[in-house]
C-alpha cells in the first residue's frame, strides 16, 4: 500500500470532472434508478453467437459438463460451489438450492451460446453465455432469481452493466443467496475475517495515490494496514484510455468486489472498471 504523502493533488475540476467521466463512462457501473430487469435474450447485444449444446451435468463448482464431455463455465457469474462433504458447517450455505436450479434450467436442454471476446478460463473450461429455447438468458435468470453473484474477467466485459441491474435487484429484494449472511456485503473495516474469499465491500476511499505506476485506493488513514483497491499498471492504463482517473474515486463511497487477499491490510485487485461501483 501506499504513503500518505502520495496522495493524488485534489483540485476542484477533478472533483466536477468525476461526476462528468463516471456518468459518461460505459465501463463504470453507477447506482441505477431505473427498475427495468434485462433478463432476457435482449440483453445480450454485443455478444456472438455460438452453436447449441446440450448440458448433461452440473458440477459442484457451478460449471455444466456437455454430453459431449466439454466443461462450460458460465461467463461472468459466480455460482455457490458444494463444498466437500467434510466442510463442516458448509461454506456456501445456499449451495444446493443454487445447483439443483441451474439444473432445472440447464440439464438435458439444448442450449445456445454466446461468447464475449473470452471463450475459454485458465483451466481450458468454456466460457459463455446461454440462452434457452424460450430465449431465456441463463445468466440473467440465475442473477434475477438471487441464486448468482457477477464475478467477470477484464476481457469479458460486454454485457455487465446489464449484469450488475440485475443482482442489484435481486440483493435489495433478499432474493436467494442475498438472505443469507454469509453474501452480506462486507463493511471496509471488518473484511479480515473473511480473507481467501470472494466479497462484495463497501465504504469510502480516503486517499488515492499512485506508486510505480500501481494506484492504491486507501480506506483507511494507516495505509499499512488498511482495507485498499489495488489497481496494477497495466490496469491503471486501461482505466484512463477509457476516461477514469483512479484519482477521481478519492473521497467517494463506493462498493467493490473481488478476492479478498492479505498485503499489508486486506486487499482487492481490480482488473476492469466495472468492480468498483459509485454509491453515492
Amino acid at each position: 500500500m501506499s504513503p500518505p504523502d502520495l496522495k493524488a493533488p485534489r483540485s476542484w475540476a477533478i472533483v466536477l470532472g468525476l461526476c462528468l467521466a463516471l456518468k459518461a463512462m460505459p465501463g463504470v457501473a453507477l447506482e441505477a434508478t431505473e427498475t427495468g430487469s434485462p433478463g432476457g435474450a435482449e440483453g445480450l447485444r454485443g455478444l456472438e453467437t455460438g452453436g447449441t449444446v446440450t448440458v448433461a451435468k452440473v458440477l459442484d463448482d457451478g460449471s455444466l459438463r456437455l454430453d459431449d464431455g466439454r466443461i462450460l463455465r458460465l461467463a461472468g457469474i459466480q455460482t455457490p460451489p458444494t463444498p466437500p462433504w467434510y466442510k463442516k458447517p458448509p461454506l456456501w450455505p445456499p449451495a444446493a438450492r443454487a445447483r439443483d436450479l441451474l439444473g432445472a434450467l440447464t440439464q438435458g436442454q439444448e442450449l445456445r451460446l454466446a461468447y464475449d471476446r473470452r471463450r475459454s478460463d485458465r483451466h481450458g473450461r468454456l466460457l459463455a453465455h446461454m440462452t434457452d429455447g424460450q430465449g431465456r438468458w441463463l445468466q440473467g435468470e440465475l442473477l434475477r432469481r438471487g441464486w448468482a453473484r457477477v464475478q467477470a474477467f477484464p476481457d469479458n466485459r460486454a454485457v455487465l452493466r446489464e449484469m450488475l441491474t440485475l443482482e442489484r435487484e435481486a440483493r435489495d429484494a433478499k432474493r436467494g443467496l442475498w438472505a443469507h449472511p454469509a453474501y452480506a456485503v462486507r463493511r471496509h473495516d471488518n473484511a479480515q475475517k473473511d480473507l481467501g474469499q470472494f466479497h462484495l465491500v463497501e465504504g469510502e476511499v480516503l486517499e488515492v495515490a499512485v506508486v510505480r505506476g500501481r494506484a492504491y485506493l486507501n480506506f483507511g488513514e494507516d495505509w499499512r494496514s488498511d482495507f485498499t483497491l489495488v489497481i496494477e499498471p497495466a490496469e491503471r492504463r486501461r482505466f484512463e484510455a477509457e476516461g477514469l482517473d483512479p484519482a477521481l474515486f478519492e473521497g467517494r463511497r463506493v462498493r467493490a468486489r473481488g478476492w479478498l487477499e492479505f498485503r499489508n491490510g486486506v486487499t482487492i485487485t481490480i482488473t476492469h472498471p466495472e468492480q468498483i461501483e459509485v454509491l453515492d
